[in-house]
């Protein structure tokens, strides 16, 4: 049992939580993600890590809650257990298995968008603890649905932070403060960008109009984080890949985003799964149990 030590609203039905489970700890790295059930009959949640502490072994997760499973999950309290908790899952984020030396000339754009920042919290703390600085671009649709804004101001070198209807810090989507930042005369090598899928899209043709190489992270569309139930099934470069094993992270300017989108769509109700199987023939994973 991974026993829930600290849980906390950070804002409307978002949540971060702190669990024991130091094996994980011990091996995770940033950009991996864990599977959680609440007891043996529950769902499979994929969460991606957004903390983890190796000498008290400790992962900080957090979650928002979009349907009954993370519905219940909210419900838990600082004491309460998961029967399982499983990673570290998926493959580490790019940047940790770069040379640090040449890593430190590099000039790195992180853009978080919504829960997106807490998987993007953990690379860029990696990249301060090891003496690379990045500029990071924070969004949200309004002030109240900020999270994390001390805890990434802390390890970022430069921290933007931008809401849609103007709440709270620059006014506008986080391509425009991409935009204004190139415009200031701001170069960057690469850029990895996490957030709603539609945000991710966005981003993506906007870096691929200033040739910023750019880094995402699938993480939004994965369900049972095996490759067995074929949610996160992708075009990346005209190649079919699952983003929870042979991601979460592709390169953007390769990811088929529209037809992503349209599978996340399909794939919610009953029909549209039959659809998807009768369309991707041999090539569609049917291993959720919902599709023959």
């Amino acid at each position: 049992m991974y026993k829930i030590l600290k849980k906390q609203e950070l804002t409307t039905n978002i949540f971060l939580m702190d669990v024991e489970a130091p094996r994980v700890a011990q091996r995770c790295l940033p950009g991996q993600f864990v599977i959680v059930r609440m007891d043996k009959d529950a769902e499979r949640i994929p969460l991606t890590i957004c903390d983890y502490d190796r000498e008290t072994g400790v992962i900080t997760i957090v979650f928002q809650i979009v349907g009954a499973g993370t519905k219940m999950m909210s419900e838990l309290s600082e004491g309460d257990s998961f029967h399982d908790f499983v990673g570290p899952l998926g493959c580490p984020s790019e940047l940790v298995k770069e040379d640090l030396a040449s890593l430190k000339q590099k000039k790195i754009l992180f853009v978080a968008g919504g829960v997106g920042t807490a998987p993007v919290y953990p690379q860029v703390k990696w990249l301060h603890e090891n003496g690379v600085a990045a500029d990071v671009i924070v969004g949200s649709k309004t002030k109240d649905l900020l999270i994390l804004e001390k805890e990434m101001e802390a390890v970022a070198g430069n921290l933007y932070v931008t809401t849609d209807d103007g709440s709270y810090g620059r006014s506008g989507m986080v391509t425009q403060v991409i935009k204004d930042l190139v415009a200031e005369g701001k170069k960057y090598d690469v850029c990895i960008a996490i957030g709603p899928m539609i945000m991710m899209k966005f981003v993506c043709l906007l870096t691929k109009e200033l040739e910023i190489p750019t880094i995402v992270s699938l993480n939004p569309i994965m369900v049972d984080g095996t490759g067995m139930c074929g949610a996160c099934r992708v075009t990346v470069g005209g190649k079919v890949k699952f983003a929870c094993v042979d991601g979460p992270e592709f390169d953007g300017h390769q990811v088929n985003f529209d037809e992503a989108m349209r599978r996340q769509t399909l794939y919610r109700t009953e029909e549209g799964r039959a659809m998807l199987a009768l369309q991707e023939g041999d090539t569609h994973h049917g291993g959720c149990g919902n599709c023959n």
